[in-house]
């Protein structure tokens, strides 16, 4: 749980600054920095997060397919839990980061706060499942060719 922990609030602390950073250098809430760019960005710190949680969990102890998975899925979901919370209180005490995205300006600022909440920790751990399955059989299938060789 302690990987878990750490690796969720790893990626957790990037997003939090990439958003904070991007919204400082980039005040336009519509700009395809904070759509695409960010999408990019926390595909790719929840991708690496999940890699290394599992690889320091393999360090420590063996571990098959299916801890793997488990620590990925787990990295996941705290993951999308405090990022959501972050982006929770971004709707709350920054509305205007949010309210100039496409599809929310007609939307009451709790119906907003809880589409991110719910669409983040949602998007997080579906995605973690598959990043976690991935990465999790690489490692399985190299462990395997070792035990062969």
């Amino acid at each position: 749980m302690k990987i878990a922990i750490k690796y969720g609030l790893l990626i957790t602390l990037g997003v939090v600054l990439w958003t904070v950073i991007a919204h400082l250098i980039v005040p336009n809430s519509a700009s395809a920095v904070h759509s695409v760019g960010a999408g990019l960005f926390f595909n790719l710190l929840e991708i690496l997060g999940i890699l290394f949680g599992i690889r320091e969990q393999r360090r420590s102890a063996p571990t098959s397919f299916k801890g793997g998975l488990q620590t990925g899925v787990s990295i996941a979901t705290v993951y999308g839990f405090t990022a959501s919370l972050f982006f929770s209180q971004v709707v709350l005490f920054a509305p205007h980061w949010v309210q100039q995205q496409p599809g929310t300006e007609n939307q009451p600022l709790s119906q907003v706060a809880l589409g991110a909440f719910l669409g983040l920790l949602v998007g997080a751990i579906f995605l973690g499942v598959i990043y976690s399955t991935i990465i999790a059989f690489v490692f399985a299938l190299k462990d395997r060719r070792n035990q062969v060789s």
